[in-house]
């Protein structure tokens, strides 16, 4: 009898030291560009975004500890994937958000949907994510390619910007954002004169730019983001591109790259973002806290961070348990109410759909404190600024 019990209890040690450690609580992976192109734009300031999320909640869930774990992915999808994996597999995340960069998103999205695992898109744009590239698993939070064009590229025709030549981030991303707003500019009446492709991380715009100055465009959409947009926007002032009449668009900026390029610089741009830190004193409280631990506002990928992994956290309560099944349909059905989005909504194929902002920079003399940088020109509502479900081009809702 003493020997059965023993053989058990052995056998039972056994089981628990083949589980991961932290399968007994509930664990998130936050996988982001942290020393590339878009370190400012999302990178650790993120990760702190989520640790406020989780401290907020109340650092727990169905009683067990909430962890978070981060990895920088380089912007390769083949370095990404073998993270996810061995998160997955061996350190028992539970579900991964943030993943900056469209390749590596897409890639560790199919992943996700592999393992039957939770992926919240925060950084990355491109509107595959929940369109054809859409799983049951995979989630889309703060933007995407086809919010931006409508904001940015929409207002820009109806301006009377209607002639375009796209400067295009050669990977999936930057092809997204040129279709995307393409077919706006084009469905209200304007034309496309053009685009090159500009390979990530690049240093010298001056041939490219050259092309664009040469197509006599009304309007040249950057289709990129991060220091790519940047130095774009500041090589272009060196080619009087601008002073000449032309005007760029910046179709992917957040306060991130604004701060980066300073007021002088990126005065009079129009844009698109999902969150601003000066809009309410809800926004406010949460970007000084933002602020006193990171030195600076956060953008909407880094509120959105926060608002991806609060929603999460809810909807584990929400379903009792932390099965990715029970959490995808709480995650599908709860509300979003909080400082990123209010009364924003899932829909079927994951796309979360909320308001999002066209603001102009201010001149540096409108400029009356820190971080005081936006005028707000509209409102874009998210049923205009997002496809339904059915329209997404997302197989799980034919």
């Amino acid at each position: 009898m003493k020997s059965g019990m023993l053989s058990a209890a052995v056998a039972a040690c056994g089981v628990l030291l083949a589980v991961p450690a932290s399968a007994q609580g509930v664990k998130i992976g936050i996988l982001n560009d942290q020393s590339g192109v878009y370190a400012d734009y999302g990178g650790k300031y993120s990760v702190e975004a989520a640790k406020m999320a989780i401290e907020d909640f109340g650092g727990s869930v169905l009683g067990q500890k909430i962890e978070i774990t981060t990895a920088d992915h380089q912007n390769k999808p083949d370095l990404a994937t073998s993270i996810a994996r061995r998160w997955y597999e061996v350190e028992g995340v539970d579900m991964i958000t943030e993943l900056t960069t469209s390749s590596v998103a897409l890639a560790v999205q199919e992943l996700s949907k592999e393992k039957k695992k939770i992926d919240i898109v925060v950084g990355a744009a491109t509107s595959r994510i929940t369109g054809d590239a859409c799983t049951p698993y995979g989630f889309h939070w703060a933007f995407d390619t086809h919010a931006l064009a409508v904001g940015t590229g929409g207002a820009l025709v109806k301006a009377g910007g209607d002639t375009w030549f796209f400067m295009t981030a050669d990977y999936a991303f930057g092809y997204a954002l040129e279709k995307d707003t393409s077919e706006i500019v084009t469905a209200n009446g304007g034309k496309i004169l053009g685009s090159v492709r500009i390979p990530l991380n690049s240093s010298d715009f001056s041939s490219f730019l050259l092309q664009a100055q040469s197509s006599k465009a009304k309007i040249i959409g950057l289709a990129n983001a991060g220091l790519d947009t940047s130095n774009s926007i500041k090589q272009a002032a060196e080619f009087g591109i601008v002073a000449s009449g032309q005007k760029l668009a910046g179709l992917l900026m957040t306060l991130a790259e604004v701060h980066g390029l300073g007021l002088q610089a990126a005065q009079g741009l129009v844009l698109t973002e999902g969150f601003y830190w000066d809009q309410s004193d809800k926004t406010r409280e949460f970007s000084d806290r933002f602020m006193k631990r990171t030195g600076r506002m956060p953008n909407m990928i880094q509120a959105g961070t926060y608002s991806a992994t609060l929603q999460y956290l809810k909807a584990v309560k929400a379903a009792g348990t932390k099965d990715s099944d029970a959490v995808v349909k709480q995650l599908k059905e709860l509300p979003v109410d909080d400082v990123f989005a209010q009364g924003g909504k899932v829909l079927e194929n994951g796309r979360m759909v909320h308001d999002l902002y066209l603001f102009e920079v201010k001149k540096p003399s409108e400029s009356k404190k820190p971080w005081d940088y936006y005028k707000q020109l509209a409102v874009v509502p998210g049923d205009k600024a997002f496809p339904s479900a059915k329209d997404s081009g997302c197989p799980l809702t034919k």
